[in-house]
Formats: C-alpha cells, structure tokens, sequence
C-alpha cells in the first residue's frame, strides 16, 4: 500500500519555496537496538525517488542507537523531588515538573547549573519569558523525552535521549543507500531540525515550514517516516 497521509493532517502543504506533498510511512513498533539502515531499506526505499527528502522522527533513530535511560538505574535525589515542584507540567510531554526528569538534567550538567537554571527560568517567567531554564541546561536535557505511558506503555520506565551526531547519521543514510533525509524533533507545538544530509540546501527554517503541522502526529501512528515530495507546478 502506498504512503498517505496521516488522519487529520494535508497532504500537501504550501511555504515559501514551494508546494510539497507529505506521506506517511508506517512501520512496526521499532524497538531499541534496531538498525536504521535496515529500517530505511525496508520501509523507505520501495517508495523514495530522486529529489525527495525524508523526515525522521528523532526517537526512532536514538532508539536504534540505544540512547535511552532506565527509571530502574536512576536514583531520585531530595534536590530533584524539590526542585521540581516549582516547574510547569506541558501537555506534550514530559517536563523537568517530573521528578525523574529533573533528576535527568542534575545528572547531565550538576546541580550549580540546573539551580541557576531554576532561578533564571522563574525570574524570566516573571516577565513573559518562557524556556529559558531548557536554553540554560542544554538541548540533550530538554530533548528527553520517553518516562511517560500516554501513548505507549512500552514508554512508561525509559528515557529516550536525542541522537548522537544527527546529521553524521543523515549522511551515513544518504552514502548507503542515496536517500536524502534530515532527523527532526516535532510535535504539535514546535519543531527543530536535528541534523540532515550535507545535499539539502534548504534552510532549517525553509525544512520547518514543510513540517510546521507535524505530519507524522504524535499518537500511536508508528509513522517516523515522511515521505516529502515537491510539487511540480
């Protein structure tokens, strides 16, 4: 069955380098360890053609690379279980409002730093300013996502970190097997370009606005790939 869109998203979505058209490829549940490779082999190559880009879900590619965290390996401190009361709880995930997850940013940068983080993150809220606690602590904490069974229960005890080196991987896919690609983290809120292959020469802000309504969706789709074709008109 050929790629289409995801339920209650476009298939073509106009910006301001062109029109493109989006599909949804949809795969089994991918499980850590998985190879990439094999992933785009099985699923994306049948339907790729020259002069397409695919977009992947930054949580596929970190699960193959076995980016993730265990709740069962990580020891909750007084300073996490305190601090995070005094954070926001988003709808779209999980947040440093989670114990375990401001445990996660202790760990990853010290507790000096997600203090300071904490104080200037209130401060600036004070003032309409939001995020900068995540702007302070880095993109590896604020990329974290997993700790959660909304979706899928199968997430409920892991933490799934960005992947390492992003668009070392695009490149490695676009050397193997000619498919040019960039790895996004996208919601329905926001989203950011990860990495993509040294070939696109679109910006990050022309690549967003070919995502901006999240095509892939973020329910229980099993769709991290999409299929991006330009309309020719």
């Amino acid at each position: 069955m050929n790629p289409e869109p995801n339920e209650k998203k476009e298939l073509e979505i106009a910006t301001s380098t062109g029109e493109y058209s989006r599909r949804a490829v949809k795969t089994h549940f991918v499980s850590p360890g998985e190879d990439y490779i094999e992933l785009f082999k099985k699923y994306v190559e049948p339907y790729y053609e020259e002069g397409d880009i695919v977009s992947v879900s930054e949580k596929i590619i970190a699960l193959c690379q076995n980016r993730i965290v265990r709740r069962e390996d990580m020891h909750i401190s007084a300073a996490a279980k305190f601090l995070s009361k005094f954070a926001s709880h988003p709808d779209y995930g999980i947040g440093v409002g989670e114990t375990i997850k401001m445990q996660f940013a202790i760990d990853q940068v010290g507790l000096p730093k997600v203090l300071f983080a904490s104080a200037a993150g209130a401060i600036t809220k004070l003032f309409g300013k939001k995020g900068v606690f995540y702007e302070i602590v880095g993109q590896e904490v604020s990329g974290l996502d997993g700790f959660y069974d909304h979706v899928w229960s199968e997430y409920r005890d892991i933490g799934i970190m960005i992947p390492e080196n992003p668009s070392a991987v695009c490149n490695e896919v676009k050397n193997t097997l000619g498919i040019t690609c960039m790895i996004v983290d996208a919601n329905d809120i926001g989203q950011e370009i990860l990495g993509k292959s040294d070939d696109i020469k679109l910006t990050d802000k022309e690549l967003i606005e070919i995502i901006a309504d999240n095509p892939a969706g973020q329910g229980r789709q099993c769709t991290p790939f999409i299929l991006i074709h330009k309309s020719e008109k």
